[in-house]
């Protein structure tokens, strides 16, 4: 029996379970188990495995399930997200977080980039117009919106929106930024405030992490101050934007269009979203590629590999 115990949360696909279990004592736990661990099992758990986003608990991975644990020393998410664990409580007692940002980088990237090309030359809306027969019959569509030479904003130059500012940069693009402070050696201009970026941007992108500083900070003010010809994309997470805003600028005709990778209460989308024609929703595409998702699960259990050995993990989670 080994001497380490990594406890599997509900909603960890069997692929990643599959990997650990080449290497360390796994127990999968059942939903129903969360609330009281069977017998043995919490004085040996040293370890949890994690999607991060939604581990399947009917909730955040907190104190119910931590308290549990004595021995626990380190939470690992294949995700770069860690809105389904509560962080504070885990580092209130000591526990190290790892979690997986590099390897979703680029492809989350290519996403917001497909987004942004969809709405603003309206890929997915002139699908909609052939299918339905009105090219035939009412001629063109009305003229879209060419990518080279806006301006793009970025909420939150981490590793996802420093590649996606280079893809951006390659279309034409102008490109600033705004965060908690201005980064060093980074060739875009940083915009002190959220309120100022919008006004300043033709479009805008949402890559922060899901935080309780960033709960709803796109909101109706943020939206108005993008206008009527402006337009949003979000790959970060749903809680980050005022749905019921975002619904009223795109139907009201004070934001042009958006396009979403994210949203709350997934994956059961507000119906809302999916009746307005100027809003692309997307199933939380961002790291759903084979390569990436192997890729998340390596890393989540290089953490474990190296922790278990006694050396700092290769990817530590630190708060925004």
């Amino acid at each position: 029996m080994s001497e380490h115990l990594v406890l599997a949360m509900p909603k960890l696909p069997a692929q990643a379970i599959a990997l650990l279990r080449q290497e360390f004592d796994v127990h999968h736990l059942a939903p129903d188990e969360a609330k009281d661990l069977p017998p043995g099992l919490s004085g040996r758990v040293t370890a949890i495995a994690t999607p991060g986003r939604d581990p399947g608990l009917g909730g955040q991975l907190g104190p119910g399930l931590l308290d549990q644990l004595p021995r626990l020393a380190i939470i690992s998410s294949f995700s770069s997200g860690l809105d389904g664990i509560d962080v504070e409580a885990a580092f209130a007692r000591g526990i190290v977080i790892g979690h997986a940002p590099d390897v979703l980088a680029e492809p989350v990237a290519d996403i917001a980039l497909g987004l942004a090309i969809d709405i603003m030359r309206g890929i997915t809306a002139g699908d909609r117009y052939v299918r339905a027969g009105r090219w035939a019959g009412e001629g063109g569509m009305p003229l879209a919106t060419s990518l080279g030479g806006r301006r793009a904003g970025i909420l939150g130059l981490g590793r996802i929106g420093k590649a996606l500012a280079r893809r951006l940069a390659a279309c034409g693009m102008q490109v600033a930024y705004t965060g908690r402070a201005r980064q060093a050696d980074i060739p875009y201009a940083f915009v002190p405030t959220l309120s100022q970026l919008a006004t300043e941007s033709d479009i805008l992108f949402c890559s922060c992490p899901a935080t309780p500083e960033t709960e709803s900070i796109i909101d109706a003010g943020i939206l108005s101050a993008l206008g009527p010809n402006g337009f949003l994309v979000n790959i970060a997470r749903g809680s980050v934007v005022d749905e019921d805003a975002l619904i009223a600028a795109l139907r009201e005709g004070r934001l042009k269009a958006a396009g979403i990778d994210v949203c709350r209460n997934e994956p059961h989308a507000d119906p809302r979203l999916l009746d307005v024609p100027n809003l692309v929703v997307l199933p939380h595409l961002g790291g759903s590629t084979e390569e990436t998702r192997l890729g998340m699960f390596e890393a989540m259990a290089e953490n474990l590999r190296l922790h278990f050995a006694g050396k700092p993990v290769a990817y530590p989670y630190r708060p925004y």
